[in-house]
Parts: structure tokens; C-alpha cells; sequence
């Protein structure tokens, strides 16, 4: 981190940043570095036969030592009925919310725009390998049973078209607000994914765990509407989650495949009771580690604020003259140890160049990162300055302003009025426009391949770690086509 050189006033003795509860453990830790390695090494390509067996094993794991309880019926005969109930009660809070929102009630879930940013972060590495645990079935397609499960599949891939691939597009959505990269993210968030890549690359082993974890997935939950709602009234682009509101639907939607899917591969010759309990276990896995609630509940804004700067300290470290200086200390000092920020801030507010519970614009400090002149510019992401732009103003920050508001702006439209008035740009992209090394090279091998090595070819590129890639986007278009064709 570069502060520029000016002299500082001496601080008053240092507090610690506050840290709120969180529902779950998300610090990193030995056991916890686990969960992100294999996630890993199973999200950036296909797993040697080693990796797929600690994958394996970390399923029987989490599945031995399961704390979740099991929300689906105790037969596979009221899975319709258990749907349409879930479905019905969803409805119901999401109108009592409404109407409370319509009286007046503020935002249940973001208590400012840089909560939604983090939340859209902390979620990530579930959302960047979403639909992975269908991934094993589809060299599977020709059969029957299966084809609600693969067709899902290749709709969470959207067909191939990159506006509507649901990982294109979440990729998108860290990059248009600056919430990547991603390497500092607490390890207990990639639970999820992990476990979604685990099915994925051994679901001939755990075929009913899979079919129930689709089933415990794809039900349509009330934070997805609450989320997408409050995400466009932030004027922060809530496509992701209202595509999930559509095509999860109850009546031709992937809720009511997951059920379809059930009964299709219940056992007809053996015993249907042990597999129907196995599938009630996947689904239980669709609850494990942090949640929507957890990621939510677990936003502390002054710990953000620490994080932040405590991550810049290691290459703004050196970048100071001896001039520069806070309280008679050298910033280079300050910035030497990472455990030192919370008192570094608590300086700069003491000199005067941070003033809490102000206007940004009355901040020098915040004069250095925007603005004319700003010796700063470039340093923190657009996600870091609008979680710093919120501490500064302190209560005023529930109006969701962004930190590149107009000075005097009052109220941000929402996302789709801005979108309307093209005040936002889209994020939309013809893949078979795309410059990409892979392309023209899986194009040319897919002509020239036998038809049993084609289909290989398609599989492969369909995995969780390249379906979203111009090569993976044609492959999916060219197997939707044989499906269906």
C-alpha cells in the first residue's frame, strides 16, 4: 500500500478492530487448507486417478460425520407432494417480505453495497463450479433414467450459449465489480464446491448420493429471491440469481426433474429402501458448510476494512520515502507488520484524515485512492474502495451509494432501471467471436476424431474445469445438438 508523503499527528492509544460471531468457522486453519488443495486440483483440469481417490474418501468423510438434518420425505412416493409444499411455503415468506419491504422495512439480507460485494465473493467458489456434481453422468446420456439429470446438466452450461452459462456468467459478475481474485477467501468456503466436484468426478461410486444432492439443490430457496431482489435494488446486476428463480421452477423447471429423476432410478430389481436412504444423504449434503445465512450474518465490516489493508501492507511495505510518515512513525513501519493496521487506522482517524461517519469527500485520505490527482489511484480493487467508502461513512453507507457516486447523489436506480436507460453495459459475448488458444485446436481434433473419440472429446471439454471456456461452449452446443437432434 503507497500512502503519499505527508506528515501525520500523533494517535491516541490503538482498539483492536471489532470481530462479529459467524455461525460457522470460516478462518483458515491446517485441517481447513485440505478442503481448498483438493477443491483445487479438481476445479483447474481432470484429477489424476490419486486425486479422485482423495476426493473419494473426503465424501465418505463428510457423509460419516454429517451434522444436517434430512428435509425430505421418508418415501420417494411424496416427493411430489414434499416439492409443491416447499415451493408453497417459499412463496408465502417471500410475499410476507414484500409487504414489508412496501411498509417501509429496510433490506433484510445487505446492509450496504459492500456487504452484497462480499457476499458475491464469499460465494464464489460454490458458484464458479456450479452445476459440477451432474458432471459424471454424461457419458451416461444414452440412458433413459438419466436423461433429466444430464439435460439439467447441460442447462446449468447453458447449451452453450455463454450468456446464459451459469459459471460465464458469475465470472462475469466478479469482474464487473472487482471482487477477484479469490485467494484469500476463507478455506471452509470451498466445502461446497468441493463437494460438488467430488460427486462430480466419482459419481459411478456415489450415483444416489448425487441424484439426491440434485434433488436437495435444485429446490428453489427463499434467500435466492430475497438476494436477487436486494442485489437490483443496490443497482448490482442480480441476472445470476433470477436465472436460478426460472429455471428451478416446480412445473418444467430443474425441481421438478430432481424429483423425476428419483423415481426414474429407483431400483426396480434389488433394494429400493437402502438406495432411497442414500439418496436422502446426498441431499443432505446439499446443506453442508457455510451457508447463504452464514456468509451473510458473517460481514463485519471494520474486519473487511483490516483484511483489506492488511493484504496491501505486504507490497506497500517498501514503497515509502522516510518522509512519509503517521505519529512520528515511518509508514513502511507501520506497514511491516500486518497486526499493526488496526492501529494505523485508528491514527490516521486521530490525524484528522479519516473522519468517520462523514461524507467521504471530507476525508483526506480518501482524497489519496479517488479522485484528481489521486496518489493512490490503482492501488485497491473497485470492491476494496467501496468497502472502505462504506466504513468511512459509517450508518450513512444503508443508502447503498456506490464509492464512485457523484458528489450529492442521494439514490442509485436500480440495476434493471439502469439497464434500461443504458446506463449500464452489458455483459453479454458471442463465444464464436472470442480470440482463444484452445478453440481452433479442439475444432480441428473434433473433425478429424472417430465418433467414439468425439464423444470423448465433447465429454472433456464439458468438465467442470472447461465447460465454460469457447472450446467448452462449442462442445456443449455440438452434444446438445446430438441429444436432441
Amino acid at each position: 500500500m503507497y500512502i503519499a508523503e505527508h506528515e501525520w499527528s500523533a494517535p491516541r492509544a490503538a482498539a483492536p478492530a471489532s470481530s462479529a460471531p459467524i455461525a460457522c468457522d470460516l478462518s483458515p486453519g491446517d485441517a481447513a487448507g485440505r478442503i481448498t488443495s483438493l477443491y483445487r486440483r479438481l476445479a483447474d483440469g481432470e484429477p489424476d486417478a490419486a486425486t479422485r481417490a482423495q476426493a473419494a474418501q473426503f465424501l465418505r468423510e463428510q457423509l460419516d460425520g454429517l451434522d444436517v438434518p434430512c428435509s425430505l420425505p421418508e418415501s420417494a412416493q411424496d416427493l411430489a407432494a414434499w416439492m409443491n409444499a416447499n415451493a408453497q411455503a417459499v412463496a408465502a415468506k417471500y410475499s410476507l417480505y414484500l409487504e414489508q419491504r412496501a411498509a417501509g422495512a429496510p433490506r433484510r439480507f445487505f446492509s450496504s453495497r459492500a456487504h452484497a460485494l462480499y457476499f458475491l465473493r464469499s460465494v464464489a467458489p460454490t458458484k464458479l463450479v456450479d452445476g459440477a456434481w451432474l458432471y459424471g453422468l454424461l457419458p451416461h446420456w444414452r440412458n433413459g433414467r438419466f436423461s433429466d439429470l444430464v439435460r439439467t446438466y447441460v442447462e446449468e452450461l447453458g447449451e452453450g450459449a455463454a450468456d446464459k452459462n451459469h459459471v460465464v456468467l458469475y465470472r462475469k459478475l466478479l469482474s464487473r465489480y472487482g471482487l477477484d481474485p479469490l485467494d484469500d477467501l476463507p478455506q471452509q468456503l470451498h466445502l461446497q464446491g468441493l463437494l460438488q466436484l467430488a460427486l462430480a468426478w466419482n459419481a459411478e461410486d456415489f450415483l444416489p448420493e448425487v441424484i439426491g444432492f440434485n434433488l436437495g439443490y435444485e429446490q428453489l430457496p427463499l434467500h435466492l429471491l430475497i438476494s436477487a431482489y436486494e442485489l437490483n435494488e443496490l443497482g448490482l446486476d442480480p441476472y445470476y440469481f433470477t436465472l436460478h428463480v426460472t429455471v428451478d421452477n416446480t412445473d418444467t423447471g430443474h425441481a421438478m426433474r430432481a424429483c423425476h429423476a428419483v423415481m426414474d432410478t429407483l431400483p426396480r430389481i434389488g433394494d429400493a429402501s437402502a438406495w432411497w436412504q442414500r439418496v436422502r444423504d446426498g441431499s443432505r449434503l446439499a446443506d453442508a458448510g457455510p451457508g447463504t445465512m452464514d456468509v451473510i450474518d458473517g460481514f463485519d465490516i471494520d474486519a473487511e476494512v483490516v483484511r483489506i489493508l492488511s493484504n496491501k501492507s505486504a507490497s506497500g511495505r517498501g514503497a515509502h520515502s522516510d518522509y512519509c510518515r503517521v505519529a512520528g512513525r515511518k509508514v513502511n513501519d507501520w506497514l511491516s507488520q500486518p497486526q499493526q493496521i488496526p492501529a494505523f487506522l485508528d491514527a490516521l482517524q486521530q490525524a484528522g484524515w479519516i473522519k468517520r461517519g462523514e461524507p467521504v469527500e471530507q476525508s483526506r485520505f480518501w482524497g489519496l485512492l479517488q479522485g484528481e490527482r489521486a496518489e493512490m489511484f490503482g492501488v485497491f480493487s473497485s470492491y476494496e474502495l467501496q468497502v472502505i467508502h462504506d466504513w468511512i461513512r459509517g450508518d450513512a453507507r444503508r443508502d447503498g451509494l456506490p464509492h464512485d457516486a457523484d458528489a450529492g447523489e442521494r439514490r442509485r436506480p436500480t440495476f434493471r432501471a439502469a439497464a434500461r436507460n443504458g446506463m449500464v453495459a452489458s455483459l453479454a459475448a458471442d463465444a464464436s467471436l472470442l480470440l482463444d488458444p484452445d478453440l481452433e485446436l479442439f475444432t480441428e481434433s473434433l473433425r478429424a476424431a472417430e465418433p467414439e473419440e468425439r464423444e470423448a472429446l465433447l465429454v472433456d471439454a464439458m468438465s467442470p474445469a472447461a465447460h465454460w471456456t469457447p472450446s467448452g461452449l462449442e462442445a456443449t452446443r455440438v452434444f446438445w445438438r446430438g441429444m436432441t437432434g
